[in-house]
């Protein structure tokens, strides 16, 4: 194996350097030598040293001042040093410089070779460490977010200037907009990313299931609970927790949320072992939490909470721009897993995909050339292949009186969610209760 290991002594005594290149090339490791700093700097430049035997005290630049300097060269050479003067100040000043460890002289070849081993073994797992981290940086890479309308770029640097601190952060934005994308690049590009990102959407349980989804739960803690289970607390510790639809949390969760995030604690359902953990919040919303404040269905002190840093994703009608390049994408993106040779949209499809309102913004954008592609028969998807709701987008544009206009845009939503409530009201962002007044109000029917 240390045929693979290149190992430089630099002292400036020639009887230490002869002893230690032959034994060293005896045990099979490739040796180089040299007297001083200068001649040391030299045989860096030309071939990499995984070991470097480095004295404290030489003429010149001391061992000390060319440490430095090997670091400015290579950040991974262990550096072993050599001194003939034992004191605890040395070794601490060697340690405290980076050195793997020290040694004294006269030199004890058996003590100096262990060391040298354990120094091979630390050199290896750390590169492997290295390699792994790149790797898991690699696989926490979110797909990628196109835009290039100024109001994504201005997202863009709030997710530069963000992701390296632990702020917690409210992402704003329509349903579809990509609100969960920004939250996975603001993980993937912070101190936290080599530990999970958990999401948990609070907008799709009922109060007791999201309370035991968030906390976990002790065996027996309710009927059904026939074993512990660790929360997304839990789960998150050292990582990001993306609670999405943040504005969905019933009022007692909240409180509870307000506790965790305060003291960095809390206890499963059911039990009363502390737990502490160390994660940070990102959340997502598409409501008004302003409004949900005033009317006292959200905490005030929870939405200070966290309300710290807030990204505003625009529709995608405000930047149409960008419609282009998200459908190439979604084209490639689709056309791997399909298995179709479908590669560009024809100009008058890509004019309606362009003139089209998109309620549902880049989720359903990315719906409908999936489906195109379904249906697609050639390598260039053309209007019929759309769906029929796209065909009919571009309609003229709406007049009279603001009545008018507010009964046919909300007759329009309706139509393209096909008549689901809860769909409806969020792209029109308001509660369902208004809906169902406005439905009322301008006699709509299901068509």
């Amino acid at each position: 194996m240390n045929d693979t290991i290149s190992l430089l002594v630099v002292d400036d005594e020639q009887i230490v350097r002869d002893s230690l290149t032959k034994w060293f090339r005896e045990d099979g490791y490739v040796v180089g030598a040299a007297e001083n700093a200068a001649e040391a700097l030299r045989l860096l430049q030309e071939q990499r040293w995984q070991i470097i035997l480095l004295d404290i005290k030489m003429p010149g630049m001391d061992g000390m001042e060319l440490q430095q300097r090997i670091r400015e060269i290579d950040s991974h050479a262990i550096i072993i040093f050599i001194t003939a003067h034992a004191s605890v100040d040395t070794a601490v000043q060697a340690l405290k410089c980076g050195a793997f460890d020290y040694i004294t002289k006269p030199i004890d070849p058996d003590h100096l070779s262990h060391l040298v081993t354990n120094a091979i073994k630390q050199h290896a797992l750390a590169m492997e460490n290295l390699k792994l981290k790149e790797q898991v940086v690699e696989f926490s890479k979110p797909d990628e977010i196109i835009g290039e309308a100024s109001q994504m770029k201005k997202v863009f640097e709030m997710i530069k200037t963000v992701a390296g601190t632990d702020t917690t952060v409210m992402i704003r934005g329509e349903s579809g907009t990509g609100k969960e994308l920004i939250a996975r690049a603001i993980h993937a590009n912070s101190q936290r990313r080599y530990f999970p990102i958990v999401t948990i959407n609070c907008g799709a349980m009922p109060e007791g299931v999201l309370e035991s989804e968030l906390f976990g739960h002790e065996r027996g803690a309710f009927t059904g609970a026939q074993y512990r289970r660790k929360g997304k607390l839990e789960l998150a510790d050292g990582g990001t927790l993306f609670l999405d639809e943040v504005g969905n949390i019933d009022m007692k969760t909240q409180m509870d949320l307000l506790r965790v995030i305060e003291s960095k604690q809390f206890a499963r359902v059911g039990g009363n072992e502390i737990i502490k953990v160390d994660f940070r919040i990102i959340c997502a919303t598409n409501k008004d939490l302003e409004l949900a404040v005033q009317r006292g269905t959200f905490r005030e002190d929870f939405y200070y909470r966290l309300n710290v840093f807030s990204i505003s994703i625009p529709p995608l009608r405000e930047r149409k721009g960008d419609i282009p390049p998200l459908v190439n994408y979604f084209l490639s993106k689709h056309r791997r897993t399909m298995g179709k040779n479908i590669t560009s949209v024809s100009p008058e499809a890509m004019d309606m995909l362009v003139r089209y309102d998109w309620p549902g913004n880049v989720r359903e954008l990315e719906n409908a050339i999936e489906r195109a592609m379904v249906v697609g028969k050639s390598c260039t998807l053309v209007p019929g292949d759309l769906p029929f709701q796209l065909s009919e987008s571009n309609h003229e544009p709406l007049s009279g009186s603001l009545s008018d206009v507010e009964r046919k845009h909300i007759a329009y939503v309706l139509d393209q969610q096909n008549w689901n409530i809860t769909r409806s009201a969020e792209v029109l962002q308001i509660d369902r209760v208004t809906l169902y007044n406005k439905i009322h109000k301008y006699g709509l029917r299901r068509g």
